[in-house]
């Protein structure tokens, strides 16, 4: 090989390289962005959850008063 294709490999494999670091930083970025999200999520159903359990009660009471003589 020459000196001149050696550069080159040498040039492209240090690109490479950059650009796995770049790959593997994004790809953390974007796992925490997942996980941040699971727990919105998770948060979110929790108070649907809750909401659901109040309507629940609500009409519960309605029903009960509407039974009533």
């Amino acid at each position: 090989m020459t000196p001149a294709i050696i550069e080159e490999l040498a040039q492209r494999l240090e690109r490479l390289l950059l650009r796995h670091q770049e790959l593997l930083r994004s790809q953390s970025l974007l796992q925490q962005e997942v996980q941040r999200l699971a727990q919105e999520r998770d948060h979110l159903l929790a108070q649907c959850a809750a909401a659901r359990q109040r309507l629940d009660a609500v009409i519960a009471r309605v029903a009960a008063e509407e039974d009533a003589p």
